[in-house]
């Protein structure tokens, strides 16, 4: 009898897991630079409240771990660029993250942001941010 519930709890956990449509934002991704290719820093995303917020947990380039936000405004200015939350409250529909935020703490410049898994690569993450009609859209590597 325990062996039977056994294999029904598994076939019931992966048949769920096949069903659970797009994949999550969740987790660690690792940010490249547009004009030279190479990783620049490590984003978490994460949920809170029903809202999701990315924060810079990693800086690849030792040389810039210690910078400060010089374009930040109010409690956020002169914050050490680590810890900073960057992506702010997207709320996510039919899995693409909209809604909320990006910053881009080397600029100084927010944007209306759309985050969405790459349907063929589930280890790639597109990010766009926009101004009124212009756009912009990054592709970030899963860190995990």
């Amino acid at each position: 009898m325990k062996k039977s519930t056994l294999l029904v709890a598994l076939v019931f956990v992966t048949l769920q897991s096949f069903g659970q449509g797009p994949a999550s934002i969740l987790g660690k991704w690792k940010t490249i630079d547009d004009e030279t290719g190479e990783a620049k820093s490590i984003i978490e995303i994460y949920e809170k409240e029903g809202l999701f917020f990315g924060k810079i947990d990693h800086i690849i380039n030792p040389a810039d771990r210690d910078k400060t936000c010089i374009y930040c405004e109010g409690n956020e200015k002169d914050l050490p660029l680590i810890g900073l939350t960057i992506i702010k409250n997207l709320k996510e529909e039919d899995g693409e993250y909209s809604g909320g935020t990006i910053f881009d703490p080397e600029k100084g410049k927010k944007y209306k942001a759309k985050l969405w898994v790459d349907e063929d690569n589930k280890s790639l993450l597109n990010v766009r941010g926009y101004i009124a009609f212009l756009f912009r859209t990054q592709q970030w590597v899963r860190a995990e």
